[in-house]
């Protein structure tokens, strides 16, 4: 991932020095098990310990050579532990330091993630408690639909982020195995335990069973997760756009003094942080399909996974980390507008009251079907001519004749909408 996307602690978990620092931890925790059970000398692992030493440069020398990055590893620590080296890897193949450091990066990389939504989740409910009873106007298919809260459209986004996070959680504990079982799984050249204890070392759990290759299932299921936090992200953002346009300007993004909208018209304050997030929503979500074809290896393993997960790994992690840092950076600090949400309210003259009307002229004796064309029409006319629905209803005689005026006035009240808004935020927040 690019700098401009990179936030550091995230982006340490996958630079070279650290893979390798994790490979080297992975053999020595096998060497530390393989000593404990009598396999190799003891005192090999503290020999090495105190030589060994991290070369990046060295490393990447050796593979341009050999053409294989685990020998080009065992070899550079060679150079500088000598003999006593002999003794790691014993027994292992290359996959079993390789998958094992993998899940172990994307388990560390999910733990940042968890923390970032942890943050996020504080952020919406914040403003869903603090707008829990602030009118707006509910839409669906763009059109004007009944009032709601905005507080209400917090929760609805707090509340999938709720889900997201037992999805991460459950995910990160299906990434969390590591396969000490040597070539094609059979543990035919290493003892069982040596992969426990490193399992253990490592705070991993034990892989059952791994054909060579710890099985893709787990990393599609990983990946997945993240493409459904991102597309959780996007609806964040795209609400936020729709909501900043200048004939809605319910919300707007935060603007700096000294920030610039446009390089042509100064006037400009655009929503470029939310469409920032949609674009990265997009490139978290193009993970997904690869690492579900990553499951179908051949036989017990191929390498056809490997050149994906080098990408997808570091970058997907490093794109959803930044994606929700900055999207709680835009909840914390998104101004919100209450009168420009009650006067587009009022754009319609009143029309959402519609099906409130037709309930009741329905619960007096009226078929459903009569009904709905008496508020239709009335409904239309008023959008129509930009008149008051109310007016409307009270100058139709086929209503008044059967509902008193009084009556009619006070079905056209705002609290109707509202009444059940508290039942729906305990419901909410009482899960987690």
């Amino acid at each position: 991932m690019i700098e401009r996307y990179s936030r550091i602690e995230i982006k340490n978990i996958w630079e070279d020095y650290n893979k390798y620092s994790i490979w080297l931890e992975i053999e020595l925790a096998a060497a530390e098990a393989m000593e404990k059970l009598n396999i190799i000398p003891r005192g090999t692992v503290k020999k090495i310990k105190r030589r060994a030493k991290i070369n990046v440069k060295r490393i990447l020398e050796i593979e341009n050579k050999v053409k294989h990055d685990v020998i080009a590893f065992l070899t550079s620590i060679t150079e500088k532990a000598g003999k006593d080296a002999r003794y790691l890897h014993k027994g292992m193949t290359s996959s079993d330091v390789l998958d094992t450091c993998f899940n172990l990066q994307l388990k560390r990389s999910g733990e940042i993630l968890m923390k970032e939504i942890d943050q996020l989740l504080i952020s919406i409910k914040r403003k869903a408690l603090k707008y829990k009873y602030t009118l707006c106007i509910g839409r669906s298919h763009g059109i004007h639909a009944e009032p709601i809260t905005f507080g209400l459209k917090m929760l609805s986004f707090f509340q999938e982020f709720v889900r997201n996070k037992k999805r991460l959680e459950q995910s990160i504990k299906e990434i969390s195995t590591c396969a000490i079982s040597g070539a094609v799984g059979t543990f035919a050249n290493i003892d069982p335990r040596v992969e426990k204890y490193v399992a253990k070392k490592l705070k991993l759990n034990i892989e059952p069973i791994s054909t060579q290759v710890i099985p893709r299932d787990r990393h599609a299921q990983f990946f997945s997760t993240l493409g459904i936090i991102a597309s959780s992200i996007e609806r964040f953002a795209v609400e936020i756009r729709h909501l900043q346009r200048t004939e809605v300007q319910e919300v707007e993004e935060f603007f700096g003094k000294k920030q610039k909208g446009s390089s042509a018209m100064p006037h400009k304050k655009n929503p470029i942080l939310s469409e920032n997030l949609t674009g990265l929503a997009r490139l978290i979500r193009s993970s997904v399909i690869p690492a579900l074809e990553n499951v179908a290896l051949w036989h017990e393993r191929d390498i056809s996974h490997s050149a994906v997960e080098r990408n997808i790994g570091p970058d997907t992690t490093i794109a959803l980390d930044f994606a929700l840092a900055r999207l709680n950076n835009t909840v914390k600090n998104l101004n919100v507008y209450p009168k420009k949400m009650l006067k587009n309210l009022n754009l319609s003259n009143g029309i959402f009251f519609s099906q409130r009307i037709l309930l009741e002229l329905t619960s007096i004796g009226f078929t459903r079907e009569d009904a709905y064309a008496i508020v239709q029409k009335n409904a239309m006319n008023a959008w129509r001519e930009n008149t008051s629905f109310y007016n409307k209803i009270i100058e139709d005689r086929k209503i008044t004749t059967k509902i008193s005026v009084n009556k009619l006035k006070k079905l056209f009240d705002f609290s109707y909408h509202t009444k059940k808004i508290n039942i729906i935020f305990n419901r909410c927040l009482k899960i987690k």
